[in-house]
């Protein structure tokens, strides 16, 4: 038996070797299939895509609800929640389940502190140290600063502030977003805002698993009257690419996936 202490001071006592688990953040799922203990997961959330053996696994929740009573069916040995959007849910099953909470990151290298937690909570401290050796070397650092727009899709318009890991990895990408100044994880923009500020990039990110082209971006453009932006008169905006959720996955893709397709769209920026 072990006993942790979480980051918002709560302790729980865990059996070493977890046999059945049931995690409810997407990033914290990709992580444990990472650390190879896919088998060991009995059920997921909606949202939990990565890798593809996560789509297999019983759904139960969405961001801030489940079934309780499947879940006391269910029996887990641990329930894993994320903060931030996730500390209803947290509330909701702390009293009746052994539930862990891991802090939301808000910088890109607290995307791979929360990776070695992980490890630590699920008893697999060398394959977690092993992990963010790996990821670390996706990495990259530009020198040049751009000044970006950054928007995800999240049922509506949200972009982000300086207390978000996606500012901070953009940061490090070259890309200057335009929100970074303001002392928030999230925001919803003022499209006004955006075309005074100019930004010279536009990275946009459509919801997950939604179809989503070039005639779509088109259509927020003419919509929000942004055609005299410097970005889109050269050209410079950029949709992520896929069905899934890509800079708002805070999973070990972030490092595989992320990151060098946002190094890629820098070095194309900087060839014009």
């Amino acid at each position: 038996m072990r006993k942790l202490k979480m980051e918002n001071g709560s302790e729980i006592i865990l059996n070493d070797d977890l046999k059945r688990i049931v995690s409810f953040s997407p990033a914290v799922t990709e992580t444990l299939f990472d650390l190879g203990l896919g088998d060991n997961i009995i059920a997921d959330s909606a949202f939990c895509a990565r890798p593809e053996g996560a789509k297999n696994k019983r759904k139960l929740a969405s961001y801030s609800t489940t079934r309780i009573d499947v879940l006391e069916e269910l029996k887990p040995d641990i329930i894993l929640t994320i903060g931030g959007y996730q500390e209803i849910l947290y509330n909701k099953l702390n009293d009746k389940f052994k539930t862990y909470m891991f802090e939301l990151p808000s910088s890109m290298f607290g995307i791979l502190d929360m990776i070695n937690r992980i490890g630590i909570v699920v008893n697999r401290k060398k394959e977690a140290r092993d992990l963010v050796s790996s990821l670390s070397k996706n990495i990259k650092i530009n020198d040049g600063k751009i000044k970006t727009y950054f928007e995800i899709d999240l049922g509506g318009p949200v972009t982000f502030g300086s207390m978000s890991y996606i500012t901070d990895a953009l940061y490090f990408l070259g890309f200057e977003t335009i929100y970074m100044k303001y002392d928030a994880e999230w925001l919803y923009p003022d499209f006004e805002f955006v075309k005074t500020m100019d930004p010279d990039v536009i990275i946009y990110e459509h919801k997950m698993y939604r179809d989503f082209n070039e005639k779509d971006m088109e259509k927020i453009i003419n919509d929000r009257d942004w055609h005299n932006i410097s970005a889109v008169r050269n050209g410079n905006v950029f949709i992520t690419p896929g069905k899934l959720d890509f800079f708002a996955h805070h999973g070990p893709s972030f490092f595989r996936e992320v990151i060098p397709w946002a190094d890629n769209v820098y070095k194309s920026i900087k060839r014009l």
